[in-house]
């Protein structure tokens, strides 16, 4: 049995004045890039510096201005590379770079060495602040914990008084989510207090959910508390870094900016310890959903994801929002009849503002492709089908033939699994262009009777074909081509038909253009009914050859 009763739950705090629930994002946040460090510690194998040079210049393109790269007092590698990036003058003057250490007096002294040149930096000081890890970690009571933090925002500040650039000050009361939110304040406004931030020169105050501890609207009253309880608010950037440990990292963030966080610490597609990060790009994207504007380049997901597989060795879910391979695919039939419609509505009213079931964005808007929305499987339906012949290849069957030329399909699919556009396309002209036996239509005449007033019709056509492999013709007359082929086949081959419906369009523009014909008939005798599609440069011509495809599909040649 699942032994349940080894856990408790995590405490919840008593809020009931809380205002977030009735708010919306309405902007980007100040988005802040741990790629680097959080992110590149919990890789099997970490960057190498050339790796990590690249992977900072690809966040700048992208448009990250708060780039957090590495501990450098605690790893040579990113000592290095923190060098290489001042010497080799690879940060823009509008990027802050952001390095990490812990309040001990040699760690601080080997940070301030290692952004000797640098035009301006965050540097980002942290204790472990829970209750948990007071207990059995540290054995320290609150006040000892306090004090270290105050200690190391005084050794920041005295470095930082003789440092040609600008330093900006980050405090991070490690583990918030597990610290009582008093003494979360109280250790916060001790650092806030030594410090000294002002309106035009403010720290950041990072509140991270190292470890998710409870549902995300637990976190969002944490960070409204504490924004609505800082002294000089004006003075401090509040930041969270939510991780993932319950799947509900990026929710969190959402729900923590509602909260009045101003900045958001993640990673791209969530990599980080254990379960991960939040993901920046998601919430990104979330916000381009919406029609908020991100303030990122985000508008190449592909270009993205081959940059951060190659350097981070970790491949990207197919299920990933928004760069997962099968995001924008439907194998469900209904789903795809929604897309199908969806999408022919778009079309047809010609509208600016993106509306279409099961897709929250346009693929193209990010640089994916439409061929591999509609997936065509044992689950798919009429509507995936028609949507695949008309996106893929230009024909737009008739929704009475929807059903019909889907269940040819299925029976495919429930042997093989996936049927591929190629192998749909094949049937379909198998099934019905390619129907020229045992009747196999060759040409026509058509003469226009109008003028003849012993003629109760006004056409006459004359059709040469071969039966059986035999040429023959016949002549008749009816009230338009269609009319009068239908009668003339009753007449000479015998044939009992009755066309129930006709469509024509376009497959393609210019002046080769073709024409697609679809004819619903009836066999008259034993009330079976299919379709039959003909092609041709013609109209008339095409629409012939989808009767003769409709008599051979039902078997009246024979």
């Amino acid at each position: 049995m699942l032994n349940y009763k080894r856990y408790r739950r995590n405490p919840v705090i008593d809020y009931p004045e809380r205002e977030w629930p009735n708010k919306e994002i309405e902007k980007a946040p100040v988005w802040c890039s741990v790629d680097l460090r959080d992110g590149n510690q919990a890789l099997i194998d970490p960057m190498i510096v050339d790796e990590k040079i690249e992977m900072f210049q690809f966040l700048i393109k992208l448009g990250f201005k708060e780039i957090e790269i590495g501990f450098p007092a605690a790893s040579q590698i990113e000592y290095d590379f923190l060098r290489q990036l001042i010497d080799r003058r690879l940060i823009p003057d509008d990027v802050r770079v952001q390095v990490l250490t812990q309040c001990r007096e040699e760690l601080i002294d080997r940070t301030f060495e290692a952004i000797e040149g640098c035009k301006q930096a965050i540097v980002h000081i942290y204790n472990s602040t829970s209750t948990l890890q007071r207990d059995v970690v540290f054995h320290m009571e609150r006040e000892g914990i306090k004090e270290i933090a105050i200690k190391g925002t005084r050794m920041v500040k005295e470095r930082a008084a003789k440092f040609p650039g600008k330093i900006i000050l980050e405090y991070s009361p490690e583990s918030f989510t597990g610290t009582e939110l008093d003494f979360a304040l109280d250790i916060c406004t001790a650092v806030q207090d030594t410090w000294g931030p002002t309106k035009e020169e403010p720290m950041i105050i990072n509140l991270p959910s190292t470890v998710e501890m409870n549902t995300p609207n637990v976190y969002a009253d944490q960070i409204e508390w504490m924004n609505k309880h800082f002294k000089n608010r004006e003075s401090i950037i509040l930041s969270v870094h939510p991780h993932n440990d319950r799947g509900t990292g990026v929710a969190s963030a959402e729900l923590a900016l509602l909260a009045g966080a101003d900045r958001v610490e993640g990673t791209l597609f969530g990599n980080g310890e254990r379960t991960g990060n939040v993901d920046v790009l998601n919430i990104a994207y979330n916000m381009f959903s919406q029609g908020i504007d991100p303030k990122l380049a985000i508008e190449r997901v592909n270009d993205i994801i081959e940059i951060y597989e190659r350097c981070c060795k970790i491949p990207i879910h197919p299920r990933h929002p928004y760069a997962g391979k099968l995001v924008f695919t439907a194998f469900s039939g209904s789903h795809q009849d929604a897309i199908n419609k969806g999408v022919q509505a778009m079309r047809e009213r010609q509208s600016e503002i993106w509306q279409v079931p099961y897709l929250p964005i346009d693929p193209a808007d990010i640089g994916r492709e439409y061929e591999p929305i509609v997936r065509i499987n044992s689950q798919s339906g009429k509507g995936g089908v028609a949507f695949v012949m008309d996106t893929y290849f230009g024909f737009k069957l008739p929704k009475g033939m929807h059903r019909e030329f889907a269940d040819v399909i299925q029976t495919i699919s429930e042997k093989q699994g996936e049927v591929s556009p190629e192998q749909i396309m094949q049937k379909f002209r198998e099934e019905y262009l390619d129907q020229k036996e045992p009747i196999h239509f060759h040409k026509l005449k058509i003469d226009d009777l109008s003028g003849e007033t012993d003629s109760e019709f006004d056409t006459r056509v004359t059709v040469l074909y071969t039966d059986h492999g035999k040429e023959k013709s016949f002549e008749a007359v009816g009230n338009g081509p269609i009319d009068a082929v239908q009668r003339g086949m009753r007449t000479e081959m015998g044939v009992k038909i009755k066309v129930l419906d006709y469509e024509e369009h376009a497959l393609q523009s210019g002046s080769n253009s073709q024409a697609a014909a679809y004819i619903h008939l009836l066999d008259a005798d034993d009330g079976r009914v299919t379709y039959g599609v003909g092609v041709s440069s013609n109209i008339t011509r095409a629409s012939v050859r989808a009767i003769f495809s409709a008599v051979n599909r039902l078997g009246l040649g024979k």
